[in-house]
């Protein structure tokens, strides 16, 4: 018995939306092991605003020349299956973040699929930012977190380490302290992460119908790659010079939401 119109069309909606998140598991694949920094903020995952990636990018520069501690941010998508410290410290000690000799270098770190953080400290900075301390930051951000809040979150975080660091290094921070928003959000009573899923669902079922005919085809079969590349992923500009070649000994703390 031939199907119906409604059921075909419906079968080749599930197929794009297999195709499109496919293709989103392989570019999270393809930034989680290798890519190099993108600035003090590699926001490979996306999750950040264009403004609050300024913010965090000046907040970091700023530290660094006036504390020479260096705060790197992180977000990726997915750990792939590895474990979250075995991947924060390699990544921390592959790029080097501190100076050489002083090893004065944090990450703050965030994989969003895994829902995982942690705050990786380099040696030159684990009697200021021990292990409890490292933990309440991240316990302080989780409620944003929950939320998908990840500019409130981000924020919270960096501004508390930045500050923990210009006041052993008794220098003052000229920007304005970063206030994240409320971590709750009002009105639809749905955190943001769940309207943004529902939106994302109902556009992958209906964007099939909006497609010219031989584009539509390219997709049933699996040929479709316009999904591909991703966006800058990092602060960009801000006179990032590059890390300055710091060690980690596996200080810091591990946090989930």
């Amino acid at each position: 018995m031939p199907l119906s119109p409604r059921v075909v069309t419906v079968q080749r909606a599930l197929r794009a939306a297999c195709v499109v998140l496919l293709l989103g598991c392989l570019e999270g694949r393809a930034q989680f092991p290798t890519e190099k920094p993108k600035g003090y903020v590699s926001d490979f995952a996306g999750v950040l605003s264009p403004a609050m990636r300024q913010q965090l990018e000046a907040l970091c520069k700023e530290l660094d020349e006036k504390a020479k501690a260096q705060l790197a941010i992180v977000t990726v998508r997915s750990l792939e299956g590895r474990p979250l410290e075995e991947f924060t410290i390699d990544l921390a000690t592959r790029w080097g973040i501190g100076g050489k000799g002083s090893d004065r270098g944090v990450m703050l770190f965030l994989a969003i699929q895994d829902r995982r953080s942690r705050i990786e400290v380099g040696y030159g900075l684990e009697p200021i930012i021990p292990d409890g301390k490292a933990g309440e930051i991240l316990r302080s951000m989780t409620p944003y977190l929950r939320n998908g809040n990840y500019d409130g979150a981000l924020s919270l975080g960096a501004s508390t380490i930045a500050r923990i660091i210009a006041a052993d290094a008794k220098v003052a921070i000229g920007m304005p302290v970063l206030r994240p928003p409320p971590a709750t959000s009002t009105g639809s009573g749905f955190p943001p992460i769940g309207n943004v899923l529902f939106i994302l669902v109902i556009l992958l079922i209906l964007f099939p119908y909006f497609l010219p005919r031989r584009m539509r085809q390219r997709l049933e079969s699996g040929g479709f790659s316009g999904f591909g590349g991703g966006g800058s992923g990092g602060g960009g500009g801000s006179g990032f010079g590059g890390f300055g070649g710091g060690s980690f000994g596996g200080g810091g703390a591990s946090g989930s939401w």
